[in-house]
């Protein structure tokens, strides 16, 4: 059961497409696709390595292709199908890109930090047959990405309205808004390590710009990017009523809504921030003053650690 329980959130959310008439065709192509995407990609080469790492490059390629499935194959408004579909490819080929220049530069001969710690969670368990549960872990990323995460940009790309709708804008502006502070929180970490590795001391701690409001700004800006394809999505999900089983229809209401929970979980519990200070507490030594004096997660004033 601990190899099948994972999956049961993510695959049961895929069968949702089987009564969603609109988004059925969308949901079947980019579950192959998937399918074939992290066979290829993350499960064979995680089988032959024995390292779950090659998820960073299946999960965002995976992006990639929602949108290109939503471009393509999407049956609502062309202006709609075209901003959901770039904005999933951009964030898609971004991550994915900087993924493979890491491959090729020989980052991923071993395992990254966050799932070496996911190894360890797998060890207090007593879980023994370590490359099956890699499996299984590469196959929920998979599956989220055919359900959950796929769910925003399917029900914005078949929406009929050519209405705009208020939280159509809110929802894009909050996108935009939310990169960009994603990618200075991320320049900013980028230009204090380059200072840092100068003067040769690279055990200090990030606590410049955005990083002495949170320890983690770029994966709290990361959340609300996908709160915000969350917001965009309501209108279209209204849009849908009528259109399909009240029953299903209810149910992706929910699954898009739950999209912003599992992002979360994610990006504080899973591969974000608590993997992330597991290490750094032990190879920082100002991080555990760090950690009482500023919020791990959400933006908010620093405290004296005293």
């Amino acid at each position: 059961m601990v190899f099948i329980a994972p999956l049961l959130p993510f695959v049961g959310a895929s069968l949702l497409y089987f009564f969603l008439p609109d988004m059925a065709r969308l949901g079947w192509i980019n579950g192959v696709g998937q399918l074939l995407l992290f066979t290829l990609v993350v499960c064979i080469p995680a089988w032959r390595t024995g390292r779950l790492s090659y998820v960073d490059i299946g999960w965002p390629l995976g992006l990639a292709l929602i949108g290109l499935v939503a471009l393509s194959f999407a049956q609502g408004v062309g202006w709609r199908r075209l901003i959901i579909g770039l904005v999933y490819l951009f964030m898609g080929l971004r991550m994915g890109l900087a993924a493979l220049r890491m491959w090729h530069a020989g980052h991923f001969k071993t395992e990254f930090p966050r799932y070496q710690y996911q190894h360890l969670r797998w060890e207090r368990k007593g879980i023994t047959k370590v490359r099956l549960m890699i499996q299984v872990e590469a196959l929920v990323q998979g599956f989220a990405n055919i359900s959950f995460l796929a769910f925003p940009a399917f029900v914005i790309a078949t929406n009929r309205s050519e209405q705009v709708h208020a939280l159509e804008v809110a929802g894009l502006l909050l996108w935009l808004a939310a990169f960009a502070t994603e990618s200075l929180a991320d320049a900013q970490k980028l230009a204090f390590l380059r200072e840092m590795k100068r003067q040769n001391q690279t055990r200090r701690v990030c606590n410049v710009g955005l990083w002495r409001y949170s320890r983690h700004p770029n994966y709290f800006a990361e959340w609300m990017v996908w709160n915000a394809l969350v917001v965009a999505a309501i209108p279209a999900w209204l849009d849908h009523h009528g259109r399909s089983p009240l029953a299903a229809w209810a149910l992706l209401g929910i699954g898009i809504l739950y999209v912003s929970r599992i992002m979360y979980t994610t990006l504080v519990h899973y591969t974000g921030a608590r993997p992330a200070e597991h290490f750094s507490v032990q190879k920082r030594p100002e991080y555990k003053a760090y950690q009482q004096a500023t919020n791990m997660f959400f933006p908010g004033p620093t405290r004296d650690p005293g």
